[in-house]
């Protein structure tokens, strides 16, 4: 017997049917004598429908409300799938996130699980109850209703699976796993048994969609065994736990890329210290994230000063470093938004020297010029031009030999 927390998608729960299929795979479960807790989210585009309604009554409305209006996308799916538990000879109880209850703080729209009483679901498990929690939204010590925002579903179940020390956390989504790269760009993309946490957030913050990097956080950080599955398709799905002691093979293990990046460049820079910071201030008090930085002195004293931002930033950006770069009597700003990134992501680079090369190699062989370079213990990233993104990634997972499984 194992006590296994399951968290079914929008997609999952997107219709009766759906909801019924749902039904059915946690039955099969508890008919081999598991122990199982269900996570679900609202159905697909249920939440982007309630907040178009709550933007349309007042668009500038208290993130309180919004909250509360929100959370009941989740209340509906848990009782609907309590339901047809029910049909299933299952005995099911729904909860929502302040009945659990699940803590969090008072940051309405983008709160964080604080704690969880599990004491309600773990009695339902002994007595062969299978809970059915609304994933998304917690409660604050004032009694107010919060949303997780992003990813939220993906992070109550885990939080969950921690609070109850289960056996495993299962993610049930419409992919069966975690692929070497996007199966979309890349026909020969293989999908992985095992990826460590600390790979799986890379691959995330890259540009991953399989999962929310705070789900990956929370779980690595309490050590909670995550699987990546697909509700339609059976299999074994991706497990994602810490890392092994073979960590020498494979050394890539994903390929992951962005294709919403563009850069911007200050040219002719006084090269005093300060200029970072004079630069990069005014864009961070804009609230305009920064993601890869390049600066290169000049042998006139001058330097160019180089960064990326989203691509929805670009013209914010763009104008901010005009008005800097006449501050600072700079010789001019640049910038494209033809740009994407791709990285490269393996703990075996820890333990081999020459991924850099060989990635560039592949890369030059293929003509694709590199303009940024970002590296880490365990990733390599650069920025190419856009068009030769796909190009990029077939490439390198030709080079890295990512459409062979490992022996």
């Amino acid at each position: 017997m194992a006590l296994i927390v399951q968290k079914y998608g929008g997609t999952s729960m997107g219709s009766v049917e759906r909801i019924q299929h749902v039904a059915a795979k946690v039955a099969g479960f508890i008919a081999r004598g598991d122990q199982v807790v269900v996570v679900v989210s609202a159905m697909s585009g249920e939440t982007d429908r309630l907040t178009k309604l709550a933007k349309e009554i007042n668009p500038r409305g208290s993130a309180r409300e919004f909250d509360q209006i929100l959370a009941t996308g989740e209340q509906v799916t848990i009782s609907l799938l309590a339901l047809a538990l029910e049909t299933q000879g299952v005995k099911a109880r729904s909860y929502t996130g302040w009945q659990v209850p699940i803590h969090t703080d008072a940051a309405h729209r983008k709160a964080r699980i604080q704690k969880i009483d599990p004491e309600r679901l773990m009695a339902d498990c002994r007595l062969g109850i299978v809970p059915v929690v609304a994933g998304f939204q917690g409660i604050t010590g004032e009694g107010s209703v919060t949303t997780l925002g992003r990813g939220g579903s993906d992070t109550t179940g885990v939080a969950l699976a921690a609070a109850l020390k289960a056996d495993e956390c299962q993610i049930y989504t419409d992919v069966d796993g975690v692929y070497t790269t996007d199966p979309r760009v890349e026909p020969k993309a293989r999908r992985l048994d095992k990826i460590t946490f600390e790979e799986m957030l890379e691959l995330a913050s890259l540009g991953s969609k399989v999962l929310q990097i705070r789900s990956v956080e929370f779980a690595g950080k309490y050590k909670v065994p995550l699987r990546v599955l697909s509700t339609f398709k059976d299999g074994p799905g991706t497990l994602i736990t810490l890392e092994e002691n073979h960590v020498e093979d494979p050394l890539i293990s994903g390929i992951a890329f962005n294709r919403d990046e563009a850069q911007l460049t200050v040219t002719g820079v006084p090269d005093r210290p300060g200029i970072a910071a004079a630069i990069l201030g005014p864009v961070g008090d804009a609230n305009v994230e920064i993601d890869m930085i390049v600066q290169n002195v000049a042998a006139d004293g001058t330097t160019d000063f180089t960064f990326t931002v989203h691509k929805n930033d670009y013209e914010r950006g763009l104008e901010i470093m005009q008005r800097i770069a006449a501050e600072l009597g700079a010789k001019g700003v640049t910038g494209s938004t033809e740009i994407a990134k791709v990285s490269v992501v393996g703990v075996g680079m820890r333990s081999h020297a020459g991924i850099a090369s060989q990635m560039f190699k592949a890369l030059a062989a293929a003509g694709i010029n590199i303009r940024m370079i970002s590296t880490s213990e365990i990733k390599i990233s650069v920025v190419i031009e856009e068009m030769y993104l796909e190009l990029a990634v077939r490439t390198l997972h030709k080079a890295f030999g990512l459409e062979t499984a490992p022996v």
